[in-house]
């Protein structure tokens, strides 16, 4: 869950956030070597009494800075596109979740089962209990299996939303009229806070998602309890 004074990723719950925190601070280090290298430069050049007369027109250097930029371009491009191709759709997921926003809450289906759907608002400041978040719990939670393959199909009811869960790398828009989709896995038991990140109106800030992620017998009670 996001904390105060936290500046950098918030724990990672599933496979997709860690290659994502992975690739981050891959970029980082090639964009700070960069950064060093040049300000370098720039200070050598700034400090030094006269210009260096070889600088004014050697093939040499425009080699240099022609081939490395680009080796430094495929560095970052290699793992970026394997990303890329593990943020693809799921061919054959072991359960579908399909996700409707509204103004201002979130309505869920789960589509491998019959009559199970339920809205999530918001639980109100004075209706807090002991061990619920203010501005961030729901009174009726996503249970989600872990270990398993999960599809969710996204849409809206009314105008934008985004479906956005930080620490399962996830994010989509939810557009009225058609449906996007996302894959995720669950790697660890436990609640997972995300909100929506499209303003979407004067309530925008108040319509939080949560999921707790369970494990698969737990997941078959709660299924039967909600049938």
């Amino acid at each position: 869950m996001p904390t105060w004074a936290t500046i950098s990723f918030q724990d990672r719950s599933s496979p997709i956030i860690e290659h994502l925190t992975f690739f981050h601070d891959h970029t980082i280090i090639v964009i700070s070597l960069i950064t060093i290298f040049v300000g370098y430069i720039i200070i050598a050049l700034i400090i030094t009494k006269l210009p260096n007369r070889s600088l004014n027109e050697a093939q040499t250097i425009e080699t240099v800075w022609t081939i490395l930029p680009a080796i430094t371009l495929i560095v970052i491009a290699l793992p970026s596109l394997q990303l890329l191709y593990l943020l693809d759709e799921e061919s054959s997921p072991s359960l579908t979740l399909k996700t409707i926003g509204h103004q201002w809450y979130w309505s869920y289906e789960y589509s491998d089962f019959t009559n199970i759907e339920f809205d999530a608002y918001i639980v109100p400041t004075s209706d807090l209990e002991d061990k619920q978040f203010r501005l961030l719990d729901v009174d009726n939670r996503t249970v989600i299996p872990i270990k398993t393959q999960v599809r969710c199909l996204i849409s809206a009811a009314d105008v934008l939303h985004s479906w956005t869960v930080p620490s399962l790398g996830v994010k989509a828009d939810a557009v009225p009229g058609r449906l996007n989709q996302v894959s995720f896995l669950i790697n660890r038991p436990g609640l997972i806070f995300g909100q929506c990140s499209e303003i979407c109106g004067a309530n925008h800030s108040f319509m939080p998602i949560v999921i707790e992620g369970v494990n698969s017998k737990t997941f078959s009670k709660w299924i039967l309890s909600q049938a």
